[in-house]
């Protein structure tokens, strides 16, 4: 991607973006140059807040592409095993995600890596002329810092959706990522998976060297903005994926020990469109800088006023929401039949008895007046303000938890310390006051996968997991399951060149270092 970047001011902030001449048409209103921005660390900041920013924006004119939001929603909740979007059969082919090698001149195809690349390309500016801006080094240090661990993460999803999993890159030779390092837009050949880790180590390695030297921290109503804790859970998480579990087990515990989990009456009433104690980083948003029904919350929010979530709602998987404890708060969220509750089969749609009149009156406040009501249907996305404004989670504190116990699982001889974290997320936190942990060995690994599931369901892991996990996406229709049948497919972890992304077309055709969408 040739990555010339113009550096702008809009709404205050100092905003970075990528231009290229032949497919890149985001320009600014005004601009500015380099060294204006980076006149200051005063000024410097701002940028740095542009490139948060960034992780919540409209792109490409489409609806439903809003940055961040548009990773979760397509690429990690649409095409696994555990969230559905009722009666969206229009979305079949993204959803049961079996034409992977056909789409590389797809939006589809293209987004992520139009997005994320952005982010690299303004995090490389920030990190280039940093040291050239006026005032303390602690700052300079702490903002450096900052845009490491963006850069780190940008690789760290990229390289999950466009690279083989790990297991199957022997050790990381298979094809990696253009890894761009620093402001130069020339053709740059694909690294291996192996280097694009190294580089996402090597990145946030420096990061926390910077930020531990700067002895700077973020403001405490500032959870948008990276930090220490920040780059420590993307650590923890790049690890997971690369199957380095003692790294992983390392960096989990150091990225939650300022976040305590939730109370249960977070879990239940917004804690999942306001910060709370245990959120680590997030995108911000207010009714004045809201993307209306460009927004995440626009296309997942029980009570938003938006046509897609009316008469769509996002629904839990039957077969997930039936291995959820009763006295589990978690099983709150979701519309499940009871004895005696009838549906359409078909298509889970409900339009009369028992269990509509219970969604009317115990979720009243969590699904808006007109919406369509479905068996299954999630009450743990809430907006804020309509028609969809709230702020995103990217990453909470029991994630590292389970970060923590899956990689002890496999480092082996953990299983007391494993069992002692799932009893702290799980029976201490108050999610479920009757649950035991007893399991060990592989056991002990299904149960840390299955309450993986259960946790974090909705929030963009199900594809990503199912893939690094080599496990097939297997559905069932109505009424052993619960989707539509058009979405009731299995897909097996050799399938579509092993759940790889293809390069996007416009990428190979730009970078004549490149000779393949494929490997």
């Amino acid at each position: 991607m040739k990555l010339k970047n113009l550096l702008y001011i809009t709404v205050g902030s100092a905003l970075l973006t990528a231009c290229s001449a032949d497919y890149l048409d985001t320009l600014p209103q005004s601009s500015t140059d380099t060294g204006t921005v980076f006149e200051t660390t005063e000024n410097a900041r701002l940028a740095v807040n542009g490139l948060c920013l960034m992780m919540t924006q409209q792109y490409l004119g489409q609806q439903g592409v809003n940055g961040e939001g548009t990773i979760k929603t397509w690429y990690g909740n649409y095409p696994g095993n555990d969230f559905q979007k009722c009666n969206l059969t229009g979305w079949a082919d993204i959803i049961n995600a079996t034409s992977f090698l056909e789409r590389n001149s797809s939006l589809y195809c293209y987004y992520p890596w139009f997005y994320y690349y952005k982010l690299i390309g303004n995090a490389n500016r920030i990190v280039a002329h940093i040291d050239q801006a006026e005032g303390p080094e602690a700052e300079r240090l702490f903002i450096r810092a900052q845009a490491l661990t963006v850069r780190a993460y940008a690789y760290l999803m990229l390289s999950q959706l466009y690279c083989h999993r790990w297991a199957d890159s022997n050790q990381g030779a298979s094809r990696g990522l253009p890894l761009r390092i620093d402001t130069s837009d020339g053709d740059l050949p694909a690294s291996t998976l192996a280097q694009v880790y190294t580089q996402i180590y090597t990145d946030l390695d420096a990061a926390v060297d910077a930020y531990t030297r700067s002895g700077l921290t973020r403001s405490r109503d500032d959870n948008h903005s990276p930090d220490l804790s920040v780059a420590c859970a993307v650590y923890a998480r790049a690890a997971l994926t690369r199957e380095d579990w003692a790294t992983a087990a390392k960096y989990a515990p150091l990225a939650r020990k300022d976040y305590p989990l939730m109370s249960n009456a977070d879990y239940v009433d917004g804690g999942f469109s306001t910060p709370n104690s245990e959120w680590i980083w997030s995108s911000y948003s207010a009714p004045d800088q809201t993307l209306y029904y460009f927004s995440f919350f626009a296309q997942q929010g029980s009570n938003s006023s938006a046509n897609i979530c009316r008469t769509y709602p996002c629904a839990i998987s039957k077969e997930l929401y039936d291995r959820i404890p009763a006295t589990d708060v978690r099983r709150r969220m979701f519309l499940g039949p009871q004895e005696g509750d009838t549906y359409n089969t078909a298509n889970g749609r409900v339009t009369s008895g028992p269990m509509l009149e219970r969604a009317r009156r115990d979720y009243a406040d969590k699904i808006y007046a007109t919406s369509l009501v479905y068996a299954y249907m999630q009450f743990k996305f809430l907006c804020t303000g309509q028609p969809g404004i709230g702020q995103l989670n990217h990453f909470r504190a029991a994630e590292m938890y389970l970060i923590e116990a899956e990689a002890n699982c496999h480092l082996g001889g953990k299983d007391t310390e494993t069992q002692a974290l799932m009893q702290a997320l799980v029976k201490d936190s108050g999610r479920d006051p009757q649950y035991t942990c007893t399991r060990t060995g592989a056991n002990l690994l299904e149960e840390v996968k299955l309450y993986r599931r259960i946790e974090l369901w909705g929030e963009g892991f199900d594809w990503f997991d199912l893939k690094r996990w080599r496990q097939p996406i297997v559905r069932h229709a109505h009424p052993e399951g619960s989707f539509h049948a058009q979405f009731a497919v299995s897909v097996q972890p050799e399938e579509g060149n092993q759940w790889t992304w293809v390069y996007p077309a416009k990428e190979v055709d730009y970078n004549g270092a490149l000779d393949s969408y494929i490997e």
